[in-house]
């Protein structure tokens, strides 16, 4: 399903019941299609007319009284670490990961793609190939046939809310904009995701705008360090005001490093599909909305179903952590190991059950969590 952001330029959306308490459909930031008329859409907003540009609010980042100056030495910095990345369906952005052409960028941005095009700063484009990817975390690795890249600092301490934020991309295919705002919040999953998506948990919220065409961009803090990858937006049409996300640093250096090692990135796997736990089945089961997380179904040979979680059963708690929606339970998941063996607490009927799961390695592909 598509959500219309301009003239020849579409972008995919994710929406769910759960969503519905956000009002919004999350937007995957990458531009498919020609973006011919950019300036005349209506989510890019002032972010798409300059190659750098405030945020909504006008104001500077707080605690910054000389961002005046700061910010254009932070863009003229960094810039040349900013790339785009075209392919035969769009556009999205990137970061250099070494200064031997290799570029890091979102999985949605080069999907089904072997081959793309990255865009440089300084205007020279080069042939990339796509070397890795990882649909989980939304990541990606392209190699460009290009060398002696500006390698930049990639911070992987989460940011403090409040901090300052720069974000460098290819909005709806004006390259080089900067836009740039405060972290708006830490560990932000997205309420209805989890039935399409594995990679909207965990993010980084920010106000800066991100708009289609700053997938896979950069995001950075006042110090000019790269503490995130721009991964969605919801649009201004689902009444939402400068709510973009990212995925953490610490998450894209870890998958980019495990994609270098072995060409594929490991994640825990229980063997289960999460379904929300409604008003209408909790008040069958008799219990609170949101007490748990509903079990839809289970790989019998997976770690749940060796465990003996049966599907209808209600997941409460992971290791003590309370589960409220699938999206909690695959965070929690995002944050364990293959190997790993973790306590589950189980509500089947008028039994409260403690169980342990062994979880293991996610299999290639897979409908399960």
């Amino acid at each position: 399903m598509s959500h219309a952001t301009g003239p020849g330029c579409r972008t995919r959306h994710r929406t769910s019941a759960a969503a519905a308490m956000l009002g919004a459909a999350v937007v995957l930031s990458a531009c498919t299609g020609s973006p011919t008329s950019p300036a005349a859409s209506e989510t890019s907003g002032p972010a798409a007319t300059a190659t750098a540009s405030s945020a909504p609010s006008g104001q500077a980042p707080a605690g910054d009284s000389d961002a005046d100056s700061r910010l254009p030495r932070l863009v003229e910095d960094l810039a040349p670490s900013v790339v785009t990345i075209f392919t035969d369906g769009g556009l999205g952005s990137g970061v250099v990961y070494s200064a031997e052409g290799l570029i890091i960028t979102n999985e949605h941005v080069v999907k089904g793609a072997t081959t793309v095009e990255v865009g440089f700063a300084d205007g020279q484009r080069v042939k990339g190939t796509v070397k890795a990817t990882d649909a989980v975390t939304d990541l990606a690795l392209v190699q460009a046939d290009r060398t002696g890249l500006p390698k930049p600092t990639y911070q992987t301490a989460l940011p403090k809310v409040g901090e300052g934020a720069l974000v460098l991309g290819s909005p709806l295919g004006f390259e080089n904009t900067a836009t740039a705002g405060i972290i708006s919040g830490l560990h932000r999953s997205i309420p209805g995701s989890a039935s399409n998506s594995l990679s909207l948990v965990d993010l980084i919220q920010t106000d800066a705008p991100i708009s289609p065409g700053n997938s896979g961009g950069a995001v950075i803090n006042m110090r000019g360090e790269i503490i995130g990858i721009s991964e969605a937006y919801i649009p201004p049409s689902a009444g939402a005001v400068s709510l973009g996300f990212a995925i953490p640093a610490a998450t894209a250096v870890e998958v980019a490093e495990e994609l270098l090692a072995t060409g594929t990135a490991k994640h825990a796997y229980m063997g289960l599909t999460p379904g929300e736990l409604t008003a209408q089945i909790a008040g069958r089961l008799g219990i609170e909305p949101g007490s748990g997380v509903l079990v839809l179904a289970v790989d019998d040979d997976g770690p749940a179903g060796k465990a003996g979680i049966r599907p209808g059963d209600v997941l409460e708690s992971l290791e003590g952590v309370g589960l409220n929606a699938p999206e909690k339970l695959l965070s929690e998941l995002r944050g364990r190991d293959p190997g790993d063996t973790v306590g589950i607490k189980v509500k089947r009927g008028d039994q409260s059950l403690d169980l342990k799961v062994d979880l293991t390695d996610r299999p290639a592909t897979t409908a399960t969590r």
